[in-house]
């Protein structure tokens, strides 16, 4: 074996790993910190709404307690599309748990919905500094640290099938989600020589809070689940397993590629 390998027996093992997961207090990013949590690993949750961060701290701790984990479990206030912020939640997850090895960039926003020919710039620009600023910006500082650290470690981009099939109506959005899989390619390429991995997740359709108008409109989620070979909506806990695989540590060959789970939504 390499001095880079790592031997599982098959079993994901993030015992002594701290991963944060932006809006990781709901919906696909807590489904996939809770992954993480009964693999053993510690998770530091980002999001805006510090009720919705407490009440996933809690939650991840009953995963944790169930799985024996013996996993740190915080959350920090952060709106990731605020440069200053991310600065200060990445000093602050650091000095918490006192190392960084992966961090999930999942916090995002829905398009605006207004036709594409009534779309103002500022409409424009209130999704890409979320849906795309703010995955630059926290892939960007969890790789400093990593770096500095000279372990390796994973980054996640959170992209949609929306970067697949053209996503009519919300032009903002799926440019955005479409971006950030061209980002993951060539931080996987500058990030290799530091044994960071670099992957985007692509996830179909999903009972989440950011969905919930879709899920709610009959002809909508009708019309969805007939383009979607499993015939359903995927439930957030889905993704427990693909959070720990993107954070497993010995998944050491594996960068730079599209993980999409989406029911075989878009090979239909």
């Amino acid at each position: 074996m390499s001095e880079t390998s790592i031997e599982t027996n098959g079993v994901v093992d993030l015992r002594g790993r701290t991963f944060v997961v932006t809006g990781g207090n709901g919906g696909i990013g807590l489904g996939m910190a809770e992954g993480i949590v009964q693999a053993g690993g510690s998770v530091s949750v980002w999001g805006r709404n510090t009720d919705k961060n407490e009440a996933a701290v809690g939650t991840l701790q009953r995963h944790a307690s169930n799985a024996g984990a013996d996993a740190t479990i915080t959350a920090f206030a952060c709106d990731v599309s605020d440069e200053e912020q991310v600065i200060a939640a990445t000093a602050h997850t650091v000095s918490e748990h006192g190392r960084l090895d992966g961090l999930f960039a999942n916090a995002g926003r829905g398009g605006t919905g207004t036709p594409f020919l009534d779309l103002s710039l500022s409409e424009w620009r209130k999704v890409m500094d979320v849906n795309l600023d703010g995955v630059f910006l926290t892939l960007r500082e969890a790789a400093k640290v990593m770096v500095e650290q000279g372990t390796g470690g994973s980054l996640v981009a959170v992209s949609s099938t929306s970067a697949v099939h053209g996503a009519a109506g919300n032009e903002a959005y799926g440019t955005a989600k479409t971006a950030l899989n061209g980002l993951v390619r060539a931080l996987a390429v500058g990030l290799a020589r530091h044994r960071i991995r670099v992957n985007s997740l692509l996830p179909g359709w999903t009972i989440t809070d950011l969905a919930s108008g879709g899920y709610e409109n009959d002809a909508f989620r009708t019309a969805t689940v007939k383009r979607t070979p499993v015939r359903r909506w995927a439930d957030p806990a889905e993704f427990r397993a693909v959070g720990a695989f993107l954070a497993d540590p010995s998944q050491t060959y594996h960068t730079g590629q599209e993980i999409c789970v989406d029911g075989g939504y878009t090979v239909f």
